[in-house]
């Protein structure tokens, strides 16, 4: 457990399944985050190798709220995803089962943001998403590769995302979106359309930070990455050398 005098505190959790964190820690009006191994996933994280100072790749790749308990006894959240299921496309802002999340071997990263929201701020939350969820609010691969633009420039991410469209948001940009709406900014200084997992995880916006990881694939990638990086700068001198 980690805590700093600004009100975030990071709790690191282990010895637990997908299943078992998300029943524990999941709650209405919460934030999820997710990373995972899919090749989309590995290129947002890349891509927000942008945020941090020593250029380490991003830990999350998609983000969601969660909705709470229905009467058929399971947790809900809410989400702007694609989902290509069988004989059925989902684009957009749609409800799913948390139990999505429940596979270790896809979902190999899982945390929970509890903001402290009171439960008419929470409810507040959950509504702004319903909302979006019955007005059809599309995903937008093009508004996130406006983002990953920015993220590289980031002059550009206080103003709109180049790519912008109407009703239409990726993942983290619903996230801070909706909670703008409900009078919470979790990112400021960055526009909702610019807004990646990675920045939702490292919010200013006090809140204690559950986090469960596991060993991944993409580990090895980022670290087969650092040595090609580390072999062409040597290869780079060494014809420099050799040209003097």
């Amino acid at each position: 457990m980690s805590a700093s005098s600004t009100g975030i505190q990071t709790v690191t959790v282990k010895n637990m399944t997908n299943r078992e964190f998300l029943a524990h820690y999941a709650q209405p009006g919460r934030v999820g985050l997710s990373g995972g191994v899919t090749l989309v996933d590995q290129a947002i994280r890349r891509a927000e190798r942008h945020l941090d100072e020593h250029a380490r790749w991003g830990e999350w790749s998609h983000a969601f709220i969660f909705e709470g308990v229905r009467v058929d006894g399971h947790h809900w959240l809410i989400e702007s995803d694609l989902q290509f299921l069988h004989k059925h496309i989902q684009l957009g802002v749609q409800e799913n089962r948390v139990d999505k999340y429940f596979d270790e071997g896809v979902y190999t990263a899982l945390a929970v943001l509890d903001f402290g929201l009171n439960d008419a701020l929470a409810k507040r939350v959950v509504c702004e998403g319903l909302e979006m969820t019955a007005n059809r609010t599309r995903y937008s691969l093009r508004e996130l590769v406006g983002t990953l633009v920015a993220l590289r420039y980031k002059q550009l991410r206080g103003r709109e995302n180049i790519l912008s469209r109407e009703r239409s948001l990726f993942c983290s940009a619903f996230v801070q979106h909706v909670f703008r709406n409900a009078g919470l900014d979790l990112v400021p200084g960055v526009n909702a359309k610019h807004t990646a997992p990675e920045d939702l995880a490292r919010s200013s916006v006090p809140h204690t930070m559950y986090i469960l990881r596991r060993e991944s694939s993409s580990s090895k990638l980022e670290e087969i990455e650092r040595r090609t990086r580390r072999r062409v700068r040597a290869r780079i001198r060494l014809l420099k050398k050799r040209n003097r």
